[in-house]
């Protein structure tokens, strides 16, 4: 099996070990890049000197029930439903649902691969908010996946939970975006009294009537968008029209937690020009040594029952 990062929250640290799958629920971090994913050093990545890193996504998997979800379905799914039957070490148990936050091109598109084309899937549960399941039933070529019974799409309602098992849910909240086809969410995971708050699209934080600062003192793992490390990243694009919170304006809202509630927050969903993708950046280190953590491909999230 693949080498992975491990983390592992007990009642009152997070301790790293590496190697072995947990035998609890655990959130597997299956991308950590932007909606096109990130494989600008072809080069490099052809000679195995470096991995692609795909669009982002989570995923949860229950080995005490054998069941696993994913969260988003990205234009990466092949290679992240690979990423999962490796860590699950076997794929005999099927993909038991989807949870979708909503419909930009890299957080939706990867139902295709469910399709009579591809995997040819029986009932697959999408989880989706009101809008989100209208654009998908009324919407080709993605109707014809409910019209098959590929998926079968469960509503989910702004902060009500899903629960998963006895010891699993999770809750989608309404966030600000831009919702040309459907709302946005993010959700909180819940595993053995544990929370881990997932927010991979976002406008800034102050168009949200709840104070991101809050949300991290309350729950134990925070993954929020870092679409772009500061403005003017994009040449000749006016960024106040791609309103996502910078990586360094969250750093300086965040300056005033403490050293615990930043070790918390775990910046994800980084465009290909966000230079914190490379590990060997100024502005990773930066961000590291401001206490905050960028996510890593790969990385494991174990919650261990108190």
């Amino acid at each position: 099996m693949a080498l992975f990062l491990f983390i592992f929250l007990g009642c009152s640290e997070v301790s790293q070990v590496e190697n072995t799958a947990p035998k609890t629920p655990f959130i597997m971090v299956l991308g950590v890049a932007q909606d096109a994913g990130y494989q600008e050093e072809w080069k490099a990545i052809n000679l195995g000197q470096r991995k692609p890193l795909y669009t982002v996504s989570l995923g949860l998997i229950d080995p005490i029930n054998k069941k696993r979800y994913l969260f988003d379905a990205t234009p990466d799914f092949k290679e992240q439903l690979q990423m999962l039957d490796e860590i699950s070490e076997t794929n005999d148990y099927p993909l038991d649902g989807i949870f979708l936050t909503h419909a930009h091109i890299g957080h939706y598109t990867g139902l295709m691969h469910l399709g009579r084309e591809v995997m040819g899937a029986a009932g697959v549960p999408v989880h989706a908010m009101p809008k989100m399941k209208t654009f998908l039933e009324e919407n080709g070529p993605w109707n014809q996946l409910v019209s098959l019974n590929n998926i079968s799409i469960k509503p989910m309602q702004d902060s009500t939970l899903v629960e998963l098992s006895k010891d699993i849910s999770v809750m989608p909240f309404t966030v600000p975006h831009r919702d040309e086809y459907s709302e946005t969410v993010g959700f909180k995971i819940q595993i053995n009294q544990k929370s881990i708050v997932f927010i991979p699209d976002i406008d800034k934080w102050n168009k949200w009537d709840v104070d991101i600062r809050e949300v991290v003192k309350n729950n134990d793992i925070i993954l929020i968008d870092a679409s772009f490390y500061q403005d003017g990243e994009l040449e000749g694009r006016d960024m106040s029209l791609i309103p996502h919170p910078f990586t360094k304006e969250s750093m300086e809202l965040f300056s005033e937690l403490s050293k615990t509630d930043k070790a918390k927050v775990h910046f994800i969903h980084a465009n290909h020009t966000n230079p914190i993708l490379d590990m060997n950046s100024p502005e990773y280190e930066e961000v590291s040594q401001a206490g905050f953590n960028v996510a890593r491909q790969g990385q494991i999230f174990g919650f261990q029952e108190k």
